[in-house]
């Protein structure tokens, strides 16, 4: 399953729109209903409006109804293939906290050779909903 996760995600990657950085990342969310959603990040000349690919991901699933996931495949680096281990940001770690428990899968490396890990071992003591209130 991580396998076919992880080649989604190749594949989300070649959208990436990253002239500034060249660093392009691919990401496939799967949803607790056994839909993937794919994202790739979306450079800008002002940086700061630059989104994720794990974000694209997610505002898409959200989009079409899925707000509780299990798995995140993502796969960057510069060049045409995937080479590094590219794990979320703290924001994309953040907002998949918002919809997804500390068990979320976080697949990350290539398809032929990935590390798993968990949305709670990545972002112990996450900030959600219980702090508001």
């Amino acid at each position: 399953m991580y396998q076919k996760l992880m080649e989604t995600a190749v594949e989300a990657r070649k959208n990436a729109y990253a002239p500034y950085s060249g660093y392009r990342v691919g990401a496939a969310l799967l949803a607790e209903d056994g839909r993937v959603f794919t994202g790739c990040n979306v450079e800008n000349a002002a940086y700061s409006p630059t989104i994720c690919a794990e974000r694209v991901a997610v505002g898409k699933a959200v989009s079409e109804g899925a707000t509780r996931f299990t798995a995140i495949a993502v796969v960057g680096g510069a060049g045409e293939n995937p080479s590094d281990t590219c794990t979320p940001c703290g924001v994309c770690r953040q907002v998949l906290a918002e919809f997804a428990s500390s068990e979320l899968a976080i697949v990350v490396g290539s398809p032929d050779r990935f590390a798993v890990h968990t949305l709670g071992e990545l972002l112990p003591l996450s900030f959600g909903a219980g702090e508001l209130g």
